[in-house]
């Protein structure tokens, strides 16, 4: 079925017009659903004026419906998108505060970090909520395996596949998913930190540790000269080095 919006036979007189090009003023003919099109005298391309792109910001078939969407638009959909993992993150954590509010200090951090940094913030951030997820189901996998009890292997010790099905249950684009798996997988190895992306989170997971161990006051200069030392961005040695400075006045 297609979409009412893109139907034609849905459409109302003015759903067709036409509209100045602002390279040449001549006169271009747009369709309601046009995303762009190009003067057929002077060859500049511009995208329709008029088009609303409201829905293709939520809806996971926007880009079979109207094309190549326009950044701005792809960027809402990402935002959204970071918005929906950390629901289904907190949904698949139940009664796991403590998880729970780790996740959303090393989200915090990591977006913060991936500004300063130019990262890409869309794969640091859904990274940084679902990395903890592929720890847990390690960590559960261990404890039921010295127990002698059957691991599920839907779930447990297999966090890098419910990460991959969180991801697919928000729609995330397959590009993005596999992106933040790949950064997920390397964060999980031993020299994983080649790439920014790894490094922010890294930072993030490390600024975050370091805030929980100060609210619970197991912080002390020996740990603090240690974490300043691993920083792996500059934005990460700033925060560290503040905690420090207010530590020693403590």
């Amino acid at each position: 079925m297609k979409c009412p919006g893109q139907d034609m036979q849905f459409w109302k007189p003015g759903d067709i017009f036409e509209v100045e090009c602002p390279a040449c003023g001549r006169t271009v003919e747009f369709f309601k659903d046009d995303t762009a099109r190009r003067c057929g005298h002077c060859g500049h391309r511009f995208a329709n004026p008029k088009m609303d792109f409201g829905c293709a910001a939520y809806c996971p078939y926007a880009a079979q419906c109207i094309g190549d969407l326009p950044p701005e638009v792809a960027l809402q959909q990402e935002n959204l998108l970071k918005d929906k993992v950390a629901v289904a993150v907190k949904q698949y954590y139940g009664r796991d505060f403590r998880r729970i509010g780790h996740a959303s200090r090393v989200a915090r951090y990591a977006e913060q970090i991936a500004q300063e940094e130019k990262a890409n913030l869309a794969v640091v951030l859904t990274a940084a909520y679902l990395l903890e997820v592929d720890r847990a189901d390690a960590e559960r996998m261990d404890v039921d395996s010295a127990n002698g009890d059957t691991v599920d292997t839907g779930k447990a010790g297999n966090g890098l596949a419910v990460a991959r099905a969180i991801l697919d249950r928000v729609h995330a684009r397959r590009e993005l998913a596999n992106a933040v798996c790949e950064l997920i997988a390397q964060l999980n190895t031993n020299g994983g930190t080649a790439s920014l992306e790894a490094r922010v989170v890294c930072d993030a997971v490390l600024l975050a540790g370091l805030e929980e161990q100060k609210r619970d006051g197991a912080l002390d200069d020996g740990r603090l000269q240690k974490a300043v030392a691993t920083c792996r961005t500059a934005f990460c040695q700033a925060q560290a080095n503040a905690l420090m400075d207010g530590q020693g006045g403590s």
